[in-house]
């Protein structure tokens, strides 16, 4: 009797509904050791100097890099499709100006 998997098996994976809602971020602040990556994800707001981690996940350098991999893959296809993305400033940052008329009392 064979044990092996075969090849190519299917995983099945389930999404909830609470989980499919999604959780909105515009910042990812990266940190990894020499065995793991961590990826925060946050939501900052104009006019509050203080953002809350709305998501954290953790992840093996090789998964890492996977993602990383997808995501190059995805920005391409997304790219061909509706055109380049342009970033503004500094790349690494997102704008701590949102734009718009100032608010006020």
């Amino acid at each position: 009797m064979d044990d092996k998997k075969p090849k190519g098996q299917q995983i099945n994976i389930e999404l909830n509904e609470e989980i499919a809602q999604g959780v909105y971020s515009n910042l990812a602040v990266i940190t990894h050791s020499s065995s793991e990556f961590v990826i925060d994800f946050v939501r900052i707001m104009p006019g509050v100097p203080k953002a809350n981690v709305k998501s954290r996940i953790i992840l093996t350098p090789e998964h890492a890099k996977r993602l990383l991999n997808a995501l190059q893959d995805n920005m391409k296809k997304y790219e061909t499709i509706n055109g380049p993305v342009n970033i503004k400033g500094n790349p690494q940052m997102p704008p701590m100006s949102f734009g718009g008329p100032t608010a006020e009392a």
